[in-house]
């Protein structure tokens, strides 16, 4: 008896989907609630489970294809068995060849053999989450040189990241042959942009159609937050099973500043202007899809160690494409930090119907007058982009200074001050 697979629900302002990529082929067999494809809306990418177990007897949906919720995209089989296998075809053995063909120079041909032959090394057919096959693509990776952990010794991006800190994970490297000239390849690639791109796309744009937006500039001195970091560091990740990073204390700093100055913590509303008496911080993380905002819910009542928890589950979980819609949902600041790029200074685009975004960048020693003398401090730009519609220069000024001053002396944050 067939089972249809359907596009479940996957949040309440979103009505279709599009079918990533299909984890499974049109034969295989299918465990329960096994993910079968990767389907990709505005906001994130969830993988589709099968709704029984049994073999996917054929699939509706092309990758690439729009799909209504509700909508039947494959069928499976739930009372067939799985076909026995097949014996493994017996390698046949190599002859050797005469000395004379031995000696002879590789050709052209045969430079493309051999790099063919490396390329080759890369299983497709591997076992791997769309989020997975993107990182082992990213760094050009073989994923036969890494051992997975997940069900059925499917890769997992932490088996990834684990075989390359330990330099175990080899690369698809191609193969240089002595005397053979590569011709110069002038090559380009059209990849249709997903859905989650064309939303960012399409917001940023309309942030500055109909934003008055500006960017206002601060530097802060980190001196005091990094000699916290450092004092209480293994103390803190012994306790709480976390590491101690910088968002949490610009998370905590920005609660105040927003509580503050409450026309930052504003959105505009037809012709009202709404003052949320709550912070639901936004915290920008980069996903294999694009930078994605997942929300600190009442940021304002987290501790250090819940924040710090919160962060780092989001990233991880925005790499594997496992966030949930509800926690992309709402927000009422953001903060996006490039600093872990590189960048030095930016200046950020509002997520609407936000008011205001904070830019966080690199930390680098630059020499600053203190107390008259000139000393090397690290230091730290600060952006903030803000509606100027109901943000005015002084109360952006006012919030970034009250950043300022509790990222420079961190027991305000303690104090509540």
């Amino acid at each position: 008896m067939a089972t249809d697979v359907k596009i479940p629900t996957l949040g309440e302002s979103v009505s279709e989907a599009t079918v990533a990529e299909w984890l499974k082929k049109a034969g295989d067999m299918v465990a329960l609630d096994e993910p079968i494809a990767s389907l990709e809306t505005d906001k994130v990418a969830v993988e589709l489970t099968a709704p029984v177990a049994g073999i996917l007897t054929d699939i509706v949906a092309a990758v690439g294809a729009t799909v209504k919720i509700g909508a039947v995209v494959a069928h499976i089989d739930d009372k067939a068995k799985a076909a026995p296998a097949t014996k493994a075809a017996v390698p046949t053995p190599s002859v050797a060849k005469p000395a004379s063909d031995r000696e002879k120079p590789q050709t052209a041909t045969s430079v493309a053999a051999v790099s063919q032959a490396a390329a080759a090394n890369t299983d497709t057919d591997m076992p791997m989450a769309p989020a997975v096959r993107r990182m082992v693509e990213e760094y050009n990776l073989n994923p036969k040189s890494i051992t997975g952990s997940g069900k059925d010794g499917r890769l997992t991006k932490d088996d990834v990241l684990l075989a390359i800190e330990k330099g175990t994970a080899k690369t698809n490297a191609a193969v240089a042959v002595a005397g053979a000239t590569a011709p110069i390849q002038r090559l380009e690639e059209r990849v249709k942009m997903s859905r989650l791109r064309q939303t960012i796309a399409r917001r940023l744009k309309e942030a500055q159609n109909t934003a008055a937006m500006l960017t206002t500039f601060n530097d802060v001195d980190m001196t005091a937050v990094m000699a916290a970091r450092a004092h209480y560091r293994e103390s803190f990740e012994k306790k709480y099973n976390v590491r101690l990073g910088f968002m949490s204390f610009f998370v905590k700093a920005c609660a105040l500043a927003l509580r503050d100055v409450p026309a930052v913590n504003a959105a505009i509303e037809g012709d009202e202007i709404v003052y949320h008496k709550y912070a639901d911080i936004g915290v920008a993380v980069s996903a294999p899809q694009g930078l994605v905002v997942p929300i600190l819910k009442n940021a304002d009542g987290l501790s250090f160690a819940a924040c710090e928890k919160a962060i780092g589950d989001f990233g991880k979980r925005a790499k594997e494409g496992q966030l949930k819609l509800e926690e992309l949902q709402g927000g009422t600041f953001t903060i996006t930090n490039g600093g872990v790029f590189g960048s030095l200074m930016s200046t950020p685009i509002i997520n609407p119907p936000q008011a205001a975004i904070l830019g966080l960048h690199r930390i680098e020693d630059r020499p600053v007058v203190l107390n008259g003398q000139i000393v090397a401090r690290p230091m730290m730009y600060l952006a903030l982009s803000y509606d100027h519609r109901i943000i005015d220069g002084r109360e952006a000024v006012m919030f970034l200074t009250r950043v300022k001053e509790a990222i420079a002396d961190p027991t305000c944050l303690l104090l509540d001050l």
